[in-house]
């Protein structure tokens, strides 16, 4: 961000200020050390030989030749000697009342003359705030697709395994993660039973049934029937998703049976789109969701995504 140049007038204000708030080198030093975010230059300038204005002109002097580099500390050199209020910590060297006197109205002049740079300071800790959240975001991008990437490969080997048990295994261990990085956080891990995975999840506050097969043949009707007798078990509202990575029969959707009317259905084609990042899986689930609703087709393929 390019903000304007801090006038002569006001670095003149800020040298007078410093030398005068502060009665000891070592107080002056300290205050200007932790006000900087980078106060190595501080140690530069000799402040056992020279006097206290010295000292302080020749490190505003060479701070203000290089403002690209020190132009924030300088600005919050402006701000915290403006804002000082408190001159208390003078009254041991000032028993007439001089010295604070000379203090408070060197710090009133800087403050008349650096009213405008202060909306710059807010704008560049603004500036470094939304920088700091933009690069927060694309961690969190960067991560999400690395993990998707990384699953999607995982679920190509189990695509083409021949071994039944690592299979389910596998995938058992794939489903958990997918719906944890969605936020679709199951109430309890995914379990394999039998030649099966059983699970439960909540998305948008409606509770499901999960239910996964890896055979190598197409699911049938009668694997939706035993399914619907476990959700009608359930509370009333529960929905269920089965997901068959080798797909359903025909029969599957030709059912007309009421006890099958409260699932989705997902097939491996419609794992692979969520894992290649063409749609989200929540988005998924809503979309079938909603077409399940509006038509009473429980397996619906998205395509053209």
């Amino acid at each position: 961000m390019k903000v304007q140049k801090i006038s002569t007038q006001a670095l003149i204000a800020l040298k007078e200020a410093l030398s005068a708030v502060y009665w000891r080198k070592k107080e002056l030093r300290q205050f200007i050390e932790l006000t900087m975010e980078n106060p190595y230059i501080v140690s530069t300038i000799d402040w056992q030989e020279n006097t206290k204005y010295e000292s302080v002109s020749q490190l505003i002097d060479r701070m203000a030749a290089h403002q690209e580099l020190y132009q924030t500390d300088l600005l919050r050199l402006l701000q915290e000697t403006s804002n000082i209020t408190d001159f208390s910590h003078l009254k041991y060297w000032d028993p007439k009342g001089d010295i604070t006197k000379r203090a408070k109205d060197s710090v009133s002049k800087l403050r008349n003359l650096t009213k405008g740079y202060f909306d710059t300071i807010q704008d560049l800790n603004k500036a470094a705030e939304k920088r700091e959240e933009n690069f927060e975001k694309i961690k969190k991008t960067v991560s999400f697709a690395e993990k998707l990437n990384e699953l999607k490969s995982r679920f190509l080997e189990i695509a083409i395994s021949s071994n039944a048990q690592q299979r389910g295994y596998k995938l058992e261990k794939l489903l958990n993660e997918l719906f944890q990085l969605f936020d679709l956080l199951p109430k309890a891990a995914f379990k394999i039973v039998g030649e099966q995975i059983d699970g439960s999840f909540t998305f948008d506050n409606d509770d499901y049934l999960l239910e996964a097969k890896w055979q190598t043949s197409l699911v049938n009707a009668g694997d939706l029937y035993k399914f619907g007798g476990k959700i009608s078990g359930k509370l009333k509202n529960t929905l269920g998703l089965f997901i068959s990575l080798d797909g359903f029969s025909s029969e599957c959707t030709d059912t007309g049976s009421n006890i099958v009317k409260s699932m989705i259905l997902m097939d491996g084609q419609d794992l692979m789109m969520v894992l290649d990042g063409r749609i989200r899986l929540n988005e998924m689930l809503f979309i079938k969701r909603r077409h399940a609703s509006d038509t009473g087709e429980i397996y619906y393929r998205i395509s053209g995504i």
